[in-house]
C-alpha cells in the first residue's frame, strides 16, 4: 500500500497546484492576458518538487539529484517559452478561449491534472527516504534526462532562429535536429520525463509503481491531444498543397530522431506500428493530385467552356 507519509504529500502537491494554477487563472480571465500561461505550468513543476524536497528533508542525494533535474528543465523551458511569447504577442491557442469562460476553466483544470500527475515520480522520490544505494536505474535515468534535455533546448532553440530569420517566413522549419524529427522537442521532453521515472525505480515498491501514470499521461497528452496533432494539422492547411513539404512529411520521422534515408524508406506499417506515425497525422492533409487527375480536371473545364 502507498505509504501514510505519501498520501500526505499527493494532497499538499494537489492543494499547492491548484492554488497556483488558481492565480494565474484569475490573470487570464480577468485580464486576458494569456502569455503567463506555459510559464505556470513549468514553473509548478519546480515549485512542487522544491516543496517536497525541503518538507522531508532527508537530503538523500537521489532526492537532490532528481530535484535539480527537474528545476533545470522547468526554468529553462518556463523563461524560454515566456520571453518566445512576448515577442510573439497573443497566443493564438487561446483565440477561441478569451470571451468563453467555460472553455478557459477546463484548459487550466488540465494544465493543473498535467502538472501534479507528470510529478508524481518526483513527489514520491521526495516524500521518501531516498530509498536503496546507488543502482544501474539512477544512471540511466539521468543518462535519458540529459539526452532529452539537451534535444528538447536545442530543438526550442533552432526552431526559434529559424523563425527569427526574414528569409524563412512562411516555411516550416527542417533544419538542424528538425531535419531527423517532425517534432523533436516534443521527443525530448518524453524521454527526460521518462528518464526521472527510470531514475525513481530505486524508491518505489508495490503499488507505487502505478506513478508511471506521470509519463505515461505526458506521452499520451503530445500523442494524441495538445502536441503533435495540433502542430499537424495547422501545417497540413499550411502547406499541404506543396509538393516539398509532403516530401518532407513523408521522409521525416514524426517524433524519434532518425535520419530521412532511413525513414523515407521504411514500410507504412513499420512506421505506424514502432514510429508513431498514425493516420491522425494525416487527416487533414489535402488529397494529392496526380497527373491524371490534373488531365480529367482539364477536359472537364474544356468540356464546361
Amino acid at each position: 500500500m502507498v505509504k501514510v507519509i505519501d498520501s500526505h504529500y499527493l494532497a499538499i502537491t494537489a492543494i499547492v497546484t491548484v492554488g497556483y494554477q488558481f492565480i494565474f487563472f484569475v490573470i487570464t480571465a480577468l485580464f486576458k492576458f494569456d502569455q503567463v500561461t506555459d510559464f505556470a505550468g513549468s514553473t509548478n513543476f519546480v515549485i512542487l518538487a522544491v516543496l517536497t524536497l525541503l518538507l522531508k528533508g532527508t537530503w538523500h542525494y537521489r532526492q537532490i539529484v532528481l530535484t535539480v533535474l527537474v528545476v533545470v528543465w522547468g526554468l529553462r523551458l518556463g523563461l524560454f517559452l515566456l520571453m518566445r511569447i512576448l515577442q510573439w504577442g497573443e497566443d493564438r491557442r487561446f483565440d477561441d478561449m478569451r470571451e468563453n469562460i467555460g472553455k478557459l476553466v477546463v484548459f487550466w483544470i488540465f494544465q493543473a491534472m498535467w502538472v501534479w500527475t507528470v510529478s508524481l515520480p518526483v513527489t514520491f522520490v521526495n516524500a521518501s527516504n531516498g530509498g536503496r544505494l546507488f543502482q544501474p536505474a539512477d544512471v540511466i535515468g539521468w543518462t535519458m534526462w540529459v539526452a532529452g534535455f539537451l534535444i528538447e533546448a536545442t530543438a526550442d532553440q533552432q526552431k526559434l532562429s529559424f523563425k527569427k530569420c526574414p528569409e524563412n517566413k512562411g516555411k516550416w522549419c527542417d533544419v538542424g535536429v528538425w531535419k531527423y524529427s517532425r517534432h523533436p522537442n516534443y521527443f525530448g521532453e518524453m524521454l527526460l520525463w521518462w528518464g526521472l521515472y527510470v531514475a525513481s525505480l530505486p524508491v518505489l515498491k508495490g503499488l507505487e509503481y502505478l506513478v508511471i501514470i506521470g509519463p505515461v499521461f505526458l506521452t499520451l497528452l503530445l500523442l494524441f491531444v495538445s502536441g503533435i496533432p495540433l502542430l499537424e494539422e495547422s501545417a497540413d492547411k499550411k502547406y499541404g498543397n506543396l509538393g516539398a513539404y509532403r516530401h518532407y512529411k513523408k521522409t521525416t520521422s514524426p517524433l524519434i530522431l532518425l535520419p530521412r534515408g532511413v525513414y523515407g524508406y521504411l514500410p507504412i506499417w513499420c512506421k505506424s506500428v514502432f514510429l508513431f506515425e498514425f493516420p491522425l497525422y494525416s487527416r487533414n492533409l489535402p488529397q494529392e493530385t496526380t497527373a491524371w487527375d490534373r488531365r480529367n480536371s482539364k477536359k472537364s473545364q474544356r468540356s464546361i467552356d
